[in-house]
């Protein structure tokens, strides 16, 4: 018997596992530099050795030139070669003879043409190379004559408008003869002349040419710019995207922009806003196309639709009212109208309530058709009044102006111990229907947080009231009421001045409401005294409400500044004052003094005042939010 042969088995086994012992060292090395390459840098962090570098850099300047000195520091062409170690003093040299130049120019862009640069190579410590770069910056350059020049419609159009925009731009240059020339204000001036001239009836402008002639010996920097206008451009049909659940329009009616009118970039940004914050959109943006017609180039308006219903639930406070929540729901396309209903139940201490108001889309003037349901409960701690309003007119808003006409019926009954000895007159208890004329101007500079400016506002309205039993009958009255509010800046803060006056002419006997009559005193009346605590003494003591009123109040506003500079929050020192009465001659003011801090929220001035009122001698913490007029 005969066997094969093992011997070629054997050599095979043992190839076999040279090559896995190789394979294995193989790995094992790569392994063991990965770990090198991982933990090496980390310890040499921890032992504080830091990787070496060419050279050091050291920018002198004299004491007052830090701006130059900063930009040095960081933008001079020696700073990318400082990680090659391998340069030797040839290399180096040539380096230095070429960072003069890149300084040179660095100092050219803040206006300094003629510096005294010196780089110098000296030794550090342990034998490093120190580069020391000492710059003289010299006089700086000034500005010389500046020429603006203009080609386009914008230059020969002899509209007054046009000229009146080529003025502006001359007159607003923001880098005028006498100012130091720099970069940054060169590049800065061009653009805003730009952004001055597209903004306006030509949105195809642009910069032709520009020189910045600069005389280095002289000192002086003579600038020119030419600014194309193009063609005049006009607003052409608006062409809407992104409508599905809405009236088509509703988009053109809410915008109120005009075909034909000239472009003007403000004009679409208002009219973007009064879109987006009309409540029926998420989003809206407005643009158009410089490409297109300019005599009639088409608004483009994309837009986000809101969805049809919307549900709020609120939580909230104040002094007069204590805590409050409200659940309020709109729907913005009532089944088979295009109305939007808004219905909200607010529940407080002192004066809850339910309320529902439908509005229809505005017409082409802007004016919308509504009505109005509302029930309430005023509870002043002495007289508890039940009051119904039912509404009917329209109205008009705009960015400034606001417009209300109507009719409306009220009806109030009051309640409470003590009212023996009191006619119903004297209460309010009574029912009326008037019709209303009320306007609303506001011409303050920014909302909500103004600076200076003005509101005015008026109500009118006149109607009789309603015989609600055998001893009662109808009589006729007359309500007014106006209103301002001033605010003016002075060199530290503003003084913001309000005043309020109002009045019904009727019978003495005529059983007026008193939703249509006056009591005052609370967080935005009269500081230092309650809820409708101002008003008329009855007999028995209990106050109720007055036919005349009239109110002031002067708040000095001022800036609470930290390292020298305003932050959000603002001190205030006011004084209130007011007073009611069925008499204008017997009007007594009832007086509020105080002091209190604002804050710029999110939502809107948070106000909180502390107050002393003079008649009811007592303090009393008044708190609000929000800027209303």
């Amino acid at each position: 018997m005969t066997y094969p042969s093992t011997r070629g088995t054997s050599a095979a086994i043992q190839a076999g596992l040279a090559s896995i012992r190789q394979a294995f060292v193989a790995r094992a090395c790569a392994f063991l530099i990965l770990l090198a390459w991982l933990f090496v840098p980390a310890a040499r962090a921890q032992t504080g050795m830091q990787d070496s570098t060419a050279f050091d850099i050291s920018v002198q300047t004299p004491p007052e030139f830090s701006e130059l000195r900063e930009l040095l520091e960081k933008h001079n062409s020696l700073q990318r070669y400082r990680a090659v170690t391998d340069l030797d003093d040839t290399e180096l040299a040539r380096l230095i003879v070429l960072a003069e130049g890149d300084v040179r120019n660095l100092a050219g862009t803040l206006g300094y043409f003629s510096p005294d640069i010196h780089i110098t190579r000296q030794t550090g410590t342990n034998q490093h190379p120190v580069i020391v770069i000492d710059v003289k910056p010299g006089q700086a350059t000034l500005v010389g004559p500046v020429n603006i020049s203009f080609a386009g419609d914008i230059a020969t159009s002899p509209d007054a408008d046009a000229q009146a925009q080529r003025l502006a731009i001359q007159n607003n240059w923001q880098l005028p003869p006498g100012q130091r020339f720099t970069q940054d204000r060169w590049d800065s001036a061009k653009t805003q002349a730009l952004r001055e001239l597209v903004a306006r009836r030509y949105p195809a402008g642009k910069l032709a040419d520009s020189l910045a002639d600069v005389d280095a010996p002289g000192k002086t920097a003579n600038l020119g710019l030419r600014l194309d206008s193009g063609p005049l451009y006009r607003l052409g049909e608006m062409q809407v995207t992104g409508m599905e659940r809405y009236n088509p329009v509703l988009v053109p009616r809410l915008a109120q922009l005009q075909t034909g009118a000239i472009y003007d970039q403000k004009l679409l940004t208002e009219a973007q806003q009064r879109i987006a914050s009309s409540g029926y959109f998420d989003s809206a943006y407005i643009f158009i196309d410089p490409e297109s017609d300019p005599l009639a180039v088409p608004v483009q308006v994309q837009v986000r639709e809101a969805k049809l219903q919307k549900v709020v639930f609120g939580i909230g406070a104040s002094t007069d009212s204590g805590p409050r929540i409200s659940l309020e729901h709109t729907h913005n396309r009532v089944p088979g109208t295009d109305w939007r209903a808004v219905t909200k139940l607010q529940l407080e201490r002192k004066s809850p309530f339910a309320q529902t108001e439908w509005t229809s889309l505005p017409d082409e003037a802007n004016w919308r058709w509504g009505a109005l349901a509302r029930a309430e409960r005023l509870n002043d701690n002495t007289l508890i009044t039940t009051a119904q309003r039912l509404r009917f007119g329209r109205s008009q808003s705009s960015d400034r102006i606001d417009r209300n006409i109507y009719v409306q019926y009220d009806r109030a009954k009051v309640s409470g111990t003590g009212l023996a000895g009191n006619t119903s007159a004297d209460t309010g208890d009574g029912s009326a229907i008037s019709g209303n004329y009320v306007w609303t101007g506001r011409y303050f500079d920014s909302l909500p947080f103004p600076r200076q400016g003005y509101g005015l506002g008026f109500e009118l309205g006149g109607g009789f009231t309603l015989a609600t039993s055998q001893n009662s009958k109808r009589q006729p009255y007359v309500r007014a009421v106006g209103r301002w509010l001033g605010i003016h800046t002075l060199e530290r803060g503003r003084i913001a001045m309000r005043a309020e006056a109002g009045g019904v002419r009727a019978d003495d006997t005529a059983r007026v409401p008193s939703t249509a009559l006056f009591r005052t005193g609370g967080d935005s009346t009269v500081r230092g005294y309650g809820y409708r605590d101002i008003g008329v003494v009855l007999p028995s003591g209990i106050i109720g409400p007055g036919r005349y009123m009239t109110v002031g109040s002067i708040e000095w506003q001022q800036p609470i500044r930290r390292n020298g500079l305003p932050t959000e929050w603002e001190s205030t020192l006011f004084l209130d004052a007011g007073g009611v009465a069925d008499r204008p001659q017997d009007i007594r003011l009832s007086v509020g003094v105080g002091t209190g801090v604002r804050w710029k929220s999110p939502i809107g001035p948070l106000q909180i005042d502390l107050a002393y009122g003079v008649q009811a001698k007592r303090f009393r913490l008044h708190t609000s939010v929000g800027f209303v007029f």
